[in-house]
């Protein structure tokens, strides 16, 4: 094994049929990431008869294959792939995902400069379209998320298991991973993106994207819900050109409570050019036509919706005034925060 930063990882990946992706993610670990890692534990749940002949006859050597006796859903496998290794660094993939390079010395670097970051992820084909360039970096290039998605992470494992690791009530699937960071924050964990390190998603293998996916989803958001009903605050925030570090402290602290509980941010400026702490920390330019946007948003999905509106002193009367109206006229909570 090659170094990375004294760490020893290993690699996980759950599989559920589409053989050909599974074949290809497998390949591109041992190609990119072979010489940097111990084992790779491939957790077979249940495939069909081509999926469960394709993994048997694959020829690594680094390569251990467990065929589950029946389907226990992403979560379990993970959970059990995982309690094998005893690497102190796992990296978990989906099967659909391919590596390019090899990506592990940028994440090792970020665990090993921040040690109260828990986990951090490569970035996946959309993730370019919040503009990684927006936003604070961290220790070692990283950039601050409050909501774990679980296509491709590396977290410390000895965490991982302390934790139980991913919850099995959410089934074969869903909401799992964003739970999970969501009790890792309530530790006081940090989540992380590397933007400088790329993986390929394609997402949707194991179940598509039709009635099976649309019930998982839903049934798994509402038992997210339930859990963390704070994480449907959406807030509207609106000032004049301002940086985090000019907004009042109290207001920045609101702000990192707000994503830290799962909720979002969206701060509207003159001009949309100010640098942001966190994924879940959005901006846009402040023009009539985005706020009647963001408040009309939200029909189909309720934890969408804007539920807060905070005002900075130093927009204009009337803008203040018409925003106020149209807070009253949603019922929205409504809170101007003055300099300290």
């Amino acid at each position: 094994m090659t170094d990375c930063a004294g760490f020893t990882v290993d690699v996980v990946i759950p599989v559920y049929n589409s053989p050909e992706l599974t074949q290809r993610c497998i390949a591109s670990v041992i190609t990119h990431l072979g010489a940097a890692i111990g084992n790779l534990y491939v957790q077979d749940d249940a495939s069909d008869a081509v999926t469960h002949e394709m993994l048997d006859t694959l020829p690594y050597s680094q390569l251990q294959v467990h065929h589950a006796p029946q389907n226990q859903g992403y979560g379990k496998s993970v959970n059990e792939a995982v309690s094998r290794s005893k690497a102190a660094l796992v990296l978990v993939l989906n099967s659909d995902t391919e590596i390019a390079d090899n990506f592990l010395p940028l994440l090792c670097a970020a665990l090993t400069a921040d040690p109260e970051l828990a986990v951090i992820s490569p970035v996946h084909d959309h993730f370019f379209r919040y503009k990684p360039g927006r936003y604070r970096r961290y220790s070692e290039g990283y950039i601050a998320t409050c909501r774990f998605q679980g296509y491709g992470f590396l977290i410390r494992r000895d965490l991982f298991l302390s934790l139980g690791g991913f919850d099995s009530a959410f089934g074969r699937g869903y909401f799992e991973d964003t739970d999970l960071g969501r009790r890792l924050i309530l530790q006081g964990w940090r989540l992380g993106v590397h933007p400088d390190a790329h993986i390929r998603h394609h997402g949707g293998a194991s179940f598509g994207r039709g009635k099976s996916y649309r019930q998982l989803t839903q049934h798994n958001r509402s038992l997210y819900l339930s859990r963390y009903p704070e994480a449907q605050r959406n807030v509207l925030l609106v000032s004049s050109q301002l940086v985090l570090e000019d907004l009042p402290v109290s207001l920045v602290q609101a702000i990192d409570t707000v994503m830290q509980r799962g909720g979002g941010v969206h701060w509207l400026t003159p001009n949309a050019s100010v640098q942001l702490s966190c994924l879940q920390m959005r901006n846009s330019r402040l023009r009539f036509s985005m706020i009647f946007r963001l408040l009309l948003r939200g029909w189909i999905r309720k934890d969408k919706r804007i539920t807060t509106v905070w005002v900075v002193p130093g927009i204009s009367i009337s803008l203040s005034s018409i925003l106020f109206v149209l807070a009253h006229l949603r019922r929205l909570e409504w809170q101007v925060w003055k300099p300290e």
